[in-house]
């Protein structure tokens, strides 16, 4: 955790300010705070790893008491839910391979259910292709009065990673704060898949743990509908954005169409009324797919109907006081790679020939029925001229690589990704 962090966050109980406490459980590296507990006038947090936990529960008084035994070990265990021997034991013995370990690897044994497919293959869902979009055609027009956005209930940072990789390429530095209430998914996202965000474990269905107009932008991507205090965690992100703010809320289920693991979800016309502060206008989701997909470009120019979204199975809502946030983007090519360039995992790979023969191969059922939409851009099967088993470089392909990573086929994966 950066001590800069201190100056953004407040309790979510009594919102005063949190301050290190100065005590045993204390390891920093210069600004670098790697554990701790955090005071305020009401409470006491911990933090492990460098991730700061704004919950007050058993488990994180279970970790402060670990802490100021100097048991550093059994605090980040009960943070990571393995609590079960055979777990504990196996996730110890990935730790001790050091840079051998992956995020695949880790993700097996930290995820019990099936959240760890959808991580796996996030980076190609047809979701996550729209909402990389969005962002990269938004970020840049977020307020500058804040150097910080927020991606909340972000998961192991797939997002974050989206906006880190645009900050890269800009001269104003940017730092993202992911936040989401699951510890294990933000201990990945620092080690994998987002090492240069702010981490914040807090509960979404309290008061944000985050001092008002804290940023510029706030991103809330697939999670809304799956809170259950929708109406407190709206008032929430227009509180920590602020006036000029800029809220992006990709993929929100609506309660007029149908979707697989639905949540709680609302009408349109409901979404809307909750951000109405903010102005936010309402997109279909089906209708940015398809133009990101055949097009490249993200029109917001024009406001989708209520009677239009009627039979829409999600939506996207942005919103901000702006009105020039509202126009039509091209959608530029990536050129670089900031990691490393790989196959599509859900591609199995044959070289034969000096070919790659590629096929397309969910992981089951359930997920090809729930993404079926990648189909518009992922292909059954491919043949690419040279070796695509490994780590790739694009200028030894035979092929054009811009159009296979446009297709998702090629992916600039996080290193150690799988």
């Amino acid at each position: 955790m950066n001590q800069r962090l201190l100056d953004l966050l407040r309790c979510p109980f009594c919102g005063t300010c949190v301050s290190l406490v100065d005590n045993a459980a204390l390891k920093r590296h210069g600004s670098e705070v790697e554990t701790g507990v955090l005071g305020c006038e009401c409470s006491a947090f911990p933090v492990v790893d460098g991730i700061p936990v704004l919950i007050t529960d058993n488990t994180t008084r279970e970790a402060i008491d670990a802490l100021e035994a100097g048991d550093t070990e059994s605090a980040r265990m009960t943070l990571l839910g393995l609590t079960d021997t055979a777990r504990a034991t196996t996730f110890r013995e990935l730790l001790l391979t050091g840079s051998a370990l992956t995020y695949r690897a880790a993700l097996e044994v930290l995820s019990g259910n099936a959240e760890g497919t959808y991580f796996i293959y996030r980076f190609s869902d047809p979701t996550y292709v729209t909402a990389e979009a969005l962002l990269r055609v938004l970020a840049p027009h977020q307020s500058s009065t804040t150097r910080y956005r927020l991606d909340l209930c972000g998961g192991s940072g797939h997002l974050t990673r989206t906006l880190d990789t645009i900050d890269s390429r800009r001269t104003v530095t940017v730092t993202t704060v992911l936040a989401d209430v699951v510890f294990w998914k933000l201990w990945l996202a620092t080690r994998f898949t987002a090492p240069r965000c702010f981490p914040v474990c807090c509960d979404a269905n309290h008061p944000l743990p985050f001092a008002r107009d804290t940023f510029g932008m706030v991103v809330l991507s697939d999670a809304f509908p799956y809170i259950w205090h929708e109406r407190l965690l709206a008032d929430e992100m227009v509180r920590v954005s602020g006036p000029d703010g800029l809220i992006v809320m990709p993929h929100l289920h609506s309660a007029l169409g149908e979707n697989v693991s639905a949540g709680n979800t609302l009408t349109p016309d409901a979404y809307r009324s909750l951000f109405s502060l903010q102005r936010p206008n309402l997109f279909c989701d089906s209708r940015l797919l398809a133009d990101v997909v055949k097009h490249q470009v993200v029109d917001l120019s024009q406001e989708i109907s209520l009677a239009e979204l009627n039979t829409e199975p999600s939506l996207t809502l942005v919103a901000s006081r702006r009105s020039d946030i509202f126009r039509r983007y091209e959608v530029l090519d990536v050129q670089d790679v900031s990691g490393e360039l790989r196959v599509n995992p859900l591609y199995r790979v044959e070289y034969r020939d000096g070919r790659s023969v590629l096929t397309l191969v969910f992981p089951s059922t359930e997920y090809g029925a729930e993404f079926r939409a990648c189909r518009q851009y992922l292909p059954n099967t491919i043949t690419v001229r040279g070796n695509l088993t490994n780590s790739i470089q694009a200028d030894n392909l035979k092929t054009d690589s811009v159009e296979l990573r446009r297709r998702r086929i090629l992916l600039d994966l996080p290193p150690r990704y799988s």
